[in-house]
């Protein structure tokens, strides 16, 4: 794989990984927000910061999973295996990781664990 297409996938991955940072960092501010708005308000204000608490907890877990996803990724790109499929180590292509920069699998090993995982 090309160490330039390399060098830019890196790049895409950091500026990822900022993002998601700093947008957990600001969801923690919303809940702290919304943990001292609920001390005082009727039970309408208090079902409705419940349900945005279940979201940005939801939203959280998520950005948490692809930001393990992403710092995997950077140490794949640190140890010279990025861009292969860590089950059958085939080259992944690089469309493939264009739209999934964090693609750990080939479509056709991806494809198997998802059937796996339908079961």
């Amino acid at each position: 794989m090309e160490k330039e297409f390399i060098e830019q996938q890196k790049k895409k991955l950091i500026e990822q990984r900022n993002t998601i940072l700093e947008s957990l960092s600001s969801q923690s501010e919303e809940m702290k927000r919304l943990m001292s708005a609920t001390e005082s308000g009727d039970e309408a204000d208090l079902a409705s910061d419940v349900i945005d608490r279940t979201l940005l907890d939801s939203l959280g877990a998520q950005d948490a999973q692809r930001l393990q996803l992403i710092e995997n990724t950077l140490q794949r790109i640190n140890q010279g295996k990025y861009g292969l499929c860590m089950k059958c180590g085939k080259e992944i292509p690089q469309a493939r990781l264009e739209a999934m920069p964090y693609a750990a699998l080939c479509i056709e090993c991806k494809s198997k664990e998802e059937l796996r995982n339908r079961r």
